[in-house]
């Protein structure tokens, strides 16, 4: 089963507050929640993964 990741913006000035990022293919092991951007806001040194 592909992975599921849950990601949070935590940036002040952006209205999202949670994202899943469903993987359809095998990612590389060294893939972090710092390699995505908010699809909201556009920042990437906000994001974290909610662990569930």
């Amino acid at each position: 089963m592909p992975a599921t990741k849950e990601v949070r913006c935590t940036s002040d000035g952006c209205e999202l507050d949670m994202f899943e990022n469903h993987y359809t293919y095998d990612i590389a092991d060294d893939h972090t929640v710092g390699d995505l951007a908010c699809p909201l806001c556009g920042g990437t040194d906000c994001l974290e993964e909610i662990e569930v």
